[in-house]
């Protein structure tokens, strides 16, 4: 039967597809940095199909654990991939590959003038910050006005983006006066061209993030290949260039 040779070769294609595709979820404040670094991958690996979903690290972390398919997840925060460890969902170690930064910034007033305890001025009406509850940045937001003094002080004017991009892109729309924002996004070109403030990092924990490698993905030498990308000179490059600390340039 000639056929057969010729199916199973279109089979051993099919298979081959496969393994060379993969998909990230990524916490939002890597939206930038990490579609540059896919640039020179995919350059690198033109065979490859990556497909990557940006949002809260929170609510992926729940979607991980529901099933959701996603091969490499790069959190804002550690803590969710050593999460996913313990319910049995990852292939590696959960790994730091970044240290992220938080700043005010605006679009309607020079931020770069402002600090924490100006968010309580009556002419700044609406502060927008990602939602606390599952997103990072969110979170470490809420403990650097917390320790400043400001949080209860500006509960009535608080907005909240359900990711930190979103908390972003409601600031450069003008639905909130000034946002705490990721310093990641505040260096993308659109939003750079308005200063900025760098939030003192003594005021809230680090930003640790962490990535794995998913359970679903343990056979998957792509998404092993991409997740090994990250610890490159090449990628170094790109997010340093975007605020990240590196885990060998933290002090």
């Amino acid at each position: 039967m000639k056929w057969i040779p010729g199916l199973l070769l279109a089979l051993g294609l099919s298979f081959t597809a496969q393994a060379e595709k993969f998909t990230i979820a990524a916490a939002s404040d890597l939206r930038y940095a990490l579609d540059e670094i896919l640039e020179g991958y995919k350059a690198e690996h033109p065979d490859q199909r990556v497909e990557v979903i940006y949002g809260s690290s929170g609510k992926m972390t729940t979607q991980i654990i529901n099933g959701a398919p996603y091969d490499v997840f790069f959190s804002a925060d550690i803590a969710f991939p050593e999460k996913l460890k313990e319910e049995g969902l990852t292939a590696t170690e959960p790994e730091v590959y970044a240290i992220g930064r938080i700043v005010l910034w605006s679009k309607t007033q020079d931020a770069s003038r402002l600090t924490l305890a100006d968010l309580t001025r009556d002419d700044i009406k609406r502060i927008a910050i990602a939602q606390p509850a599952h997103a990072p940045y969110g979170a470490r937001a809420q403990e650097a006005m917390t320790a400043t003094g400001v949080w209860d002080q500006v509960q009535d004017k608080l907005v909240f983006g359900e990711n930190i991009a979103h908390t972003a892109q409601m600031v450069a729309s003008e639905a909130a006066d000034v946002g705490i924002i990721a310093l990641s996004l505040a260096r993308f070109p659109d939003l750079a061209s308005h200063g900025h403030y760098l939030i003192d990092d003594r005021l809230h924990q680090p930003l640790t993030q962490g990535y794995v490698v998913t359970k679903r993905a343990e056979h998957n030498e792509a998404a092993r290949g991409f997740a090994r990308y990250m610890a490159t000179e090449p990628a170094h490059v790109i997010m340093e260039r975007y605020g990240f600390l590196l885990p060998a340039s933290q002090p």
